[in-house]
This record gives C-alpha cells, sequence and structure tokens, in this order.
C-alpha cells in the first residue's frame, strides 16, 4: 500500500518544520501552507490524500476551508488540528465532514497511526468500490475460469431472452440466488424482482403466500393477502429450493405456467400476471420427478431454459481472485485491515473440496478476518476440516472421476462400491478432525479394519 501524500495547513511554523521531517521519515510525501488561501491552493496544485488542518488560521477560520474541500469532486481525507480546550469545535469539525480530528499538544506516533489508519481504509473503500463496479459489468458473477466464463455467457443471452421459465440447478452455496438477479437486471433492473424460499415456509402457508387469500378464506385471514405471484407482475418470481414444494401446489403452479391466471385460496375470480419464473434447487429434478417426488410434467415446464451452476470444486481457479474480495469486502465490514494468505494456505484453500461452496468459503474468510486482522495466514490458522482434508488425499488407486480402480479392469460395479467407499472413509475422517479412532467408530468398524481399508483404497495420511 502506498504512502500517503500530506498538506498541512496550520500557521505555527515550529510545529509544521517538525511535522514534515517526522511524517517524511515514514516515507511520506508532505507540503505545508502557513494560511487558508495557500492551502486551498495547494490542494489543487499537490491533490493530497491527507490534510492536516487547523482550526485557526490567519485569514480565515478551518470551517471555511473545510466547506470548501467538501465540495471537491475527490475531497481529501481532513484531520482536523485543534488546541487544548478546542476539543468541542473538532468534534463539530468532524460532524461537519472531517474525518477525524487531533488536540494539540499531541503525541507525534498517535498522529502518524491516525494518517495512516484514514488512508488505509480510503483505499479500501476505493478498492472496493471498483471492484462493485466491475461485478456490476457482470452481474456480481466473480470468477474468470472457463466454467465462469461460460456460465456469464449464457446468463446475458438466456436474461436477454424471452423465456418465461428458467431453470437453475446446483449445489447449495453456489450462488443460485445471485444468478437470479443477474438473469432478472438483463431485461429490466426496475422491474419487481420477488423472491421466496420454498423450504423455509410451512406447507398450509405457502398456496397463500404464492397466490393470495381472500378474507376469510381460512382462519385468522382477517382481510385480503396480496400474494407473492401478484407482487411480481411484470417482473420475476424466484422460487427457490423448488423441489420442497408440496405435490398439491406443483399443480396450481403449472397451471399458472401454462395459462399465466391464477386463483387466490378462497377467491373465485381469476387474476392475470405477466411475470417471468425462475426456479432453482439443489437437487436433480429430473431423478425427482422419475422416481415420483416431484410432478414429471411440471419439471419439463420448468426445464424450458436449464442453468447448470459450477459448484466451487469445479472452478479452483477462481478461488484466489474469490479469497482476495471476500478479504477486502470483510475488512471494510469490520473496519479493520484485510488478511493476507501465504502461498501453501492459498495452495490449501484451492485443493479443499468446498462442500458448502462459495458460502463456506466466504465464512471462511469472515472467521479469519475476525480473529486475524490484518495479518498474513498460514496453514496453522485455517479450519481444522481443512487441514485434515489435505492430509486425507485420495491417491491415484482410486480415481474419483472416473471410478477406476488400479489398472486391473474391475468390474463397474466394483469400481461404483470402491469409489464410495473412499468417500465415506474420507468424509468420516474429515467430520473426526482426523481421529481415527472416532472416524472408525462412526463407520462401524475396527481401528485396524479401517487402516486395511485405506491401505488398500490407496487413502493416505499420517500412520496410526
Amino acid at each position: 500500500m502506498r504512502k500517503p501524500n500530506v498538506l498541512i495547513i496550520d500557521d505555527e511554523k515550529n510545529l509544521v518544520s517538525s511535522l514534515i521531517f517526522s511524517l517524511e521519515e515514514e516515507g511520506m510525501s508532505v507540503h505545508a501552507a502557513y494560511t487558508g488561501k495557500d492551502g486551498l491552493a495547494a490542494v489543487e496544485t499537490h491533490t493530497p490524500d491527507i490534510v492536516l488542518l487547523d482550526l485557526k488560521l490567519p485569514d480565515q477560520s478551518g470551517f471555511d476551508i473545510l466547506d470548501k474541500l467538501k465540495t471537491m469532486t475527490a475531497p481529501p481525507i481532513t484531520i482536523m488540528i485543534s488546541a487544548h480546550g478546542d476539543t468541542r469545535a473538532a468534534v463539530e469539525a468532524v460532524k461537519k465532514g472531517a474525518q477525524d480530528y487531533i488536540t494539540k499538544p499531541f503525541d507525534l506516533d498517535e498522529l502518524i497511526l491516525l494518517i495512516l489508519r484514514n488512508h488505509k481504509h480510503r483505499q479500501l473503500s476505493e478498492e472496493v468500490a471498483y471492484r462493485r463496479e466491475r461485478e456490476a459489468s457482470t452481474h456480481g458473477l466473480i470468477g474468470s475460469s472457463s466454467a465462469m466464463q461460460t456460465l456469464l455467457q449464457n446468463v446475458e443471452r438466456v436474461g436477454q431472452s424471452s423465456a418465461r421459465t428458467i431453470l437453475l440447478q446446483g449445489p447449495s452455496g453456489s450462488g443460485k440466488t445471485l444468478i437470479a438477479k443477474a438473469l432478472h437486471s438483463q431485461r429490466d433492473k426496475s422491474a419487481p424482482f420477488v423472491s421466496v424460499n420454498c423450504a423455509s415456509l410451512p406447507e398450509n402457508l405457502l398456496e397463500a403466500e404464492l397466490f393470495g387469500a381472500e378474507k376469510g378464506a381460512y382462519t385468522g385471514a382477517d382481510k385480503r393477502r396480496t400474494g407473492l405471484v401478484e407482487l411480481a407482475n411484470g417482473g420475476t418470481l424466484f422460487l427457490d429450493e423448488i423441489g420442497e414444494l408440496p405435490l398439491a401446489l406443483q399443480a396450481k403452479l403449472l397451471t399458472f405456467l401454462e395459462t399465466h391466471r391464477f386463483r387466490a385460496v378462497g377467491g373465485q375470480t381469476e387474476i392475470e400476471a405477466d411475470i417471468r419464473v425462475i426456479a432453482a434447487s439443489n437437487r436433480d429434478l429430473q431423478v425427482e420427478a422419475q422416481s415420483g417426488a416431484f410432478r414429471e410434467d411440471l419439471f419439463y415446464r420448468l426445464n424450458v431454459m436449464p442453468l447448470s451452476i459450477p459448484c466451487l470444486a469445479e472452478r479452483r481457479a477462481d478461488i484466489p481472485e474469490l479469497v482476495s474480495i471476500f478479504s477486502e469486502e470483510l475488512a471494510l465490514q469490520e473496519g479493520c485491515s484485510p488478511i493476507t494468505m501465504h502461498p501453501k494456505t492459498l495452495s490449501l484453500l484451492r485443493d479443499y473440496p468446498w462442500p458448502g461452496n462459495i458460502r463456506e468459503l466466504r465464512n471462511t474468510i469472515e472467521r479469519l478476518t475476525i480473529l486475524y486482522a490484518g495479518e498474513n495466514i498460514g496453514p496453522e490458522r485455517l479450519p481444522p476440516e481443512i487441514t485434515v482434508a489435505a492430509r486425507y488425499p485420495i491417491t491415484n488407486n482410486v480415481d474419483t472421476d472416473t471410478g477406476d480402480i488400479g489398472s486391473e479392469g474391475e468390474s463397474s460395479l466394483a469400481n461404483e462400491i470402491a469409489k464410495r467407499e473412499a468417500q465415506c472413509i474420507r468424509e468420516a475422517l474429515l467430520q473426526s478432525r482426523g481421529r481415527k479412532g472416532d472416524a472408525a467408530n462412526s463407520l462401524g468398524i475396527s481401528r485396524h479394519a479401517l487402516k486395511r481399508r485405506m491401505q488398500k483404497l490407496g487413502l493416505t495420511g499420517d500412520g496410526f
């Protein structure tokens, strides 16, 4: 982080000379002015990051200078300097727009810390603003991996299309809500975007929540209730976790998707709603439909324009960028310096499977930011589940992508059984944080049986 460019506006020449010497010793670029008029001219000439502004100047008040600085397109950070006894005036200056104040006589180290802290906070704010502006051009979807670039292209094409139903399928925590909002923003950002999690509402309230209810339709319905479908008219209705929708309500939703008309609970009149429906699920709805857990006709009606959302493990190249962005955003949120990652730590983060996807990654960075603000994070500070996962990789004896075991040509059934067994053992080790005795107990086998199975399947790790 570069050192700040500082302008001192104060008429005490001895103090100014002392400050110039001390701040330049810290690597800062320092300029000085002894009157308000010269100070304003110096702001135009030197475009300082920080202005140390005395409250009492020979030609005008520090308040007057502050008012003029505030009108600038990119005003500098202003730290007010007040004499002993002028604390109330300094506080008033902060209320008027100064970032901070310090009272004479002051400790030089305290002033340096004040300058650096305010400068760092400004730089972080500018960086986050830049990131957000860049994210806005990509609808908030972060990542330059091929998987994300393909998804971005599809979001733009599908979002701008006339498709009335879109189905998002991907694991929990992969960003389906963000993608739904990105699809919505492609057409008309000012139109309503209404979101409902189908798994979060009781079954007896879901129909009224979606389609509304007339007064007296059920106990407690003392007035007409407008449903989310009606509220979304002209915009987008996002149905998250649609796989949790009861079968009876699935039939009513299917009818609405085909006719764009519905009746409120207890209502006799049909209401028309012109909306786009985006549905999302972390389950394979086609499999659910084949098993009878989800209506097959509704699945095919929703599946007009399907989008598959990659899990974080399928876009590992994006992890360093995500870590950097989350670190900066969370540091700004907590009012601290961002954490940085040791190369070995970043390597562990890239290799971890992230079952909770982006949500889990962000939660991890938030935890580290709160505990170790501004520090460089070594591998020993990572949560145990990440470091334990690194100790138990699956070797090439078991290829978890193809299910092959060695090169002996065993049957596909044997391959699948071995693949699943390896995954069960690995998950047990993760949950027990590497304690093999606990892992064996959770699997219902002995410690020595666990060791034999690990050796046969090619699971590596520390010895017993």
